[in-house]
């Protein structure tokens, strides 16, 4: 039988600044199922890249879930907050606010957070502070490189010919590292932006940030694609990337070879639905546990700007 949903407009955070679809059952029973709350990629707001919130957001509520899609701060409709806060305690107030906002107004016991690529990190460094996040939902979370991506990205490199002519007409990643180490700035807003995964200190935070997620009993759905490959470029990276977290059997990985970052092709976004509906119906998530958590940022880890805005 077909569940009847509503989607609704609402305002939420401390005051009230923040602006969110809630999409839900029209007969809502509060409580019973874990809520979602997605997250913005970078500067993409609600909708997603091709609406794929929206259609997300529409098929869990029709399995009973309530959704809570909404703006960070000065993203979209959302205003800023207008505090003297960096980019990421920003973010973490906001998904913290916003939490409570489902739990107060909607009665949601349990939460499950979900993200593409800064929206995942955001997501996976906000789980260890709430009792109340007891599920991520990870597209194409930041994990540093392991001596396997690196044979891989420069095998690739060997046989493809365009690698070879950027090689002898001196462009591509070779060139602009030869001309940093030469003292050349003109690539030092790109570096300045991204996230250097290499980092000792980096890798350390995102690894203890995996093991306070399995050490509370958070389950994990981590799903990574062919589209990012100056990251990520094979499955099981992110277990090579951090081999003293003991997963168990609390995440679940995948790995989509045709699939571009924002999974632009329609067959890829299904499929990653169809993924995140069966994770969610098969999981068994723990009720919240009566425990104080916390995170303290590596000074390397900001939020990332992401992707320009999408217009819907």
């Amino acid at each position: 039988m077909k569940v009847a949903i509503r989607d609704q407009a609402v305002t939420l955070g401390r005051r009230s600044t923040m602006v969110g679809i809630v999409t839900q059952p029209v007969n809502h029973v509060p409580g019973e199922l874990p809520a979602f709350v997605i997250l913005n990629t970078g500067l993409i707001h609600r909708i997603g890249h091709h609406r794929m919130f929206v259609t997300l957001a529409r098929r869990l509520a029709a399995a009973g879930h309530q959704v809570l899609r909404f703006d960070l701060s000065g993203i979209g409709d959302s205003e800023s907050r207008g505090e003297a806060l960096s980019p990421l305690e920003s973010t973490l107030a906001d998904i913290g606010e916003a939490i409570e906002w489902i739990a107060k107004t909607g009665g949601a016991r349990r939460v499950i957070l979900l993200g593409l690529c800064s929206g995942a990190d955001h997501a996976l460094v906000y789980g260890r502070s709430d009792p109340r996040v007891v599920g991520l939902v990870l597209l194409d979370p930041s994990i540093p490189p392991t001596r396997q991506y690196h044979v891989r990205y420069v095998a690739g490199h060997l046989v493809r010919a365009r690698s070879w002519l950027d090689l002898f007409c001196g462009r591509g990643r070779f060139w602009n590292t030869v001309r940093r180490w030469a003292g050349d700035q003109s690539d030092e807003l790109l570096e300045r932006h991204r996230l250097r995964l290499g980092d000792p200190e980096i890798r350390t935070f995102l690894e203890k940030a995996y093991q306070d997620a399995m050490g509370l009993g958070i389950q994990c759905l981590a799903v990574f694609t062919s589209g990012f490959p100056h990251q990520h470029n094979y499955r099981r990276q992110l277990l090579d990337a951090f081999p003293r977290v003991r997963f168990a059997g609390q995440l679940r990985l995948e790995y989509f070879h045709r699939s571009d970052h924002v999974f632009t092709l329609e067959a890829e976004r299904a499929r990653l639905f169809d993924m995140v509906m069966g994770w969610t119906a098969q999981t068994a998530f723990v009720e919240p546990a009566a425990v104080t958590r916390s995170f303290a940022a590596p000074r390397g880890l900001h939020a990332t700007a992401g992707s320009a805005p999408q217009n819907a």
